[in-house]
């Protein structure tokens, strides 16, 4: 049997009595990427068809997010935070789940204060930060930042550019790649740039 048909046997053996709670320890840690995919969605409506509480033990964040109706993020044994997935990733309450959870940027000290007038932590993700020319303006909902791109990493679905603040720290930007041009503004490396970012999508850490 494959990997994916044995996955499917040991989880029809565990259904079979009808387990109140079923615990799943890494279930697809084996297999490829594709076929995780499929199972991830397989689970699901499973869980949904029996109407069983699966309890999902796994160290992929993604698969986490994709899976769960109700996130628990762990760190040395204890319990970060507990919530929705969005609310983990929007809105995460330590800064060990913001960095656990996905691609965040955690900015504190002088360069924060540079940004928002406040040198107190706060986290802001790559999808909500655009790269613009240097002299665009930013409006007074939003923040800025100018920086120089240390590096460009194209990764097929989007972009991944990071930048160096002058103040000190790095902001990573994903822009998905909807056109043949990975980057609108084609920062190369070494090249000043402008980050502009709602202040909505600003979260304060602590």
């Amino acid at each position: 049997l494959s990997g994916g048909q044995r996955q499917r046997v040991a989880l029809a053996r565990a259904l079979i009595n009808r387990p109140r709670v079923l615990l799943l320890d890494e279930p697809l840690g084996a297999l490829d990427l594709k076929l995780r995919q499929e199972m991830q969605s397989e689970l699901k409506q499973i869980q949904h068809q029996v109407g069983i509480t699966f309890v999902y033990v796994t160290h992929d964040q993604e698969e986490a997010l994709t899976m769960s109706d109700r996130l628990a993020v762990f760190n040395q044994g204890k319990i970060e935070q507990v919530g929705p997935p969005a609310e983990i990733y929007e809105k995460p309450a330590t800064a060990f789940v913001a960095g656990f959870v996905g691609i965040s940027n955690l900015i504190e000290g002088n360069a924060a204060a540079k940004i928002t007038g406040s040198p107190h932590l706060f986290s802001v993700r790559p999808e909500k930060i655009h790269l613009v020319e240097p002299d665009t303006l930013a409006r007074p909902d939003q923040f800025l930042a100018d920086g120089v791109v240390r590096e460009v990493i194209y990764l097929g679905m989007f972009t991944r550019t990071i930048v160096d603040l002058p103040g000190g720290g790095q902001l990573t930007v994903a822009q998905q790649n909807l056109s043949t041009s990975a980057n609108p503004i084609r920062a190369t490396e070494g090249q000043p740039v402008r980050l502009i970012w709602d202040k909505t999508h600003n979260h304060l850490i602590g």
